[in-house]
Order: structure tokens, then C-alpha cells, then sequence
């Protein structure tokens, strides 16, 4: 790896498995220091072991991103120890059951604009300061092809990643 990021912070949310896994990895092999943020301690931790065999190094932040009291809180600590992010990638988010709108369930409905909508306003809101003390913030949000598409039973996810798309275009 060519070390571009070196001296960069990266939060990434969901960073236990998957897409987020992957970027966290490939962002610490790049030289960023990675905030690694997800429910799963484990699932964490072997994302850090990951980190450190690409050559980076990473902090990892077990919590669940519905806990939005502890989200504010991170954004605190963050600025505490290193006065800035540089880079947040939200990319937790959750699909929800795939079913007719008209029998999603409520506690459905809620979870997928909790995690795939709330969660990251409230990451926005609680890192936007300190992705602007870097010279060059980034943040990024992991949406999907189905915001745009209108496929049967894929209501609740489609709609909950067409809010996030609403929200990031409006924060950009």
C-alpha cells in the first residue's frame, strides 16, 4: 500500500463484516487510523486484527447506532483525543423484512429509519464539526440501487435508502 492516508482519521460504521469490513481494512492499509464502530465486539475485533496485517491501526467503538445519546458522545470523544475526523464512511444499516409495504410492521418500519435514516443524521450532526477541522473532510453513505427502483417487497429498504440518499445530497 502507498500510505496516502497516513496521518488521516477514518470512522466506519457497521466495520465488523461486509462492505464495512472491507473499507475499514483497506483504509488502514492506506495508513489512516480507523475508528471502527459496530455492535459486535468479535466481529470488531477481527476487523482489527485485519487492520493491523494490511499496516494500519485502528480504534474500535462497540455500540449500537440506535443508541443516538452515545453517537453525540462520540463525536465528543473523538475531538477529545484527536481534535478532527477526516473521513466517515456510515455505512450500517439494515434491510429490513422484505414484504408488502401494507404488512411491514411498525417496529419494522421504525428500525429501518432508525438505523438506515436517523443514525446518520445524528452521525452528521454529532461529527459535521469535526469532519470541518480537517483540511479535507469527507463523509460518505452507503445507499442502494432499490432507492430508485420501485420492486415489490422491497418497499421499507427502498424508501429508508431513498431518505438517506435525500439526506446526504442535502448535507453535501
Amino acid at each position: 500500500m502507498t500510505q496516502k492516508l497516513k496521518g488521516r482519521i477514518a470512522l466506519v460504521t457497521g466495520a465488523s463484516r461486509g462492505i464495512g469490513r472491507a473499507a475499514a481494512i483497506a483504509l488502514g492499509g492506506e495508513g489512516a487510523h480507523v475508528i471502527c464502530v459496530a455492535r459486535t465486539v468479535g466481529g470488531l475485533e477481527e476487523t482489527d486484527d485485519a487492520v493491523q496485517k494490511a499496516g494500519g491501526s485502528a480504534t474500535l467503538v462497540p455500540l449500537n447506532l440506535k443508541d443516538f445519546a452515545a453517537i453525540d458522545r462520540l463525536g465528543a470523544s473523538i475531538f477529545e483525543r484527536w481534535k478532527k475526523l477526516d473521513m466517515l464512511l456510515g455505512n450500517a444499516g439494515t434491510l429490513g423484512v422484505l414484504t408488502p409495504l401494507t404488512h411491514l410492521e411498525p417496529k419494522v418500519f421504525q428500525e429501518l429509519m432508525e438505523l438506515n435514516v436517523t443514525t446518520n443524521w445524528r452521525l452528521i450532526r454529532s461529527l459535521d464539526p469535526l469532519l470541518k477541522m480537517s483540511d479535507a473532510g469527507r463523509a460518505l453513505f452507503v445507499s442502494s440501487a432499490a432507492a430508485q427502483r420501485h420492486t415489490p417487497f422491497w418497499g421499507g429498504y427502498a424508501m429508508s435508502k431513498a431518505a438517506l440518499e435525500s439526506l446526504a445530497f442535502t448535507y453535501a
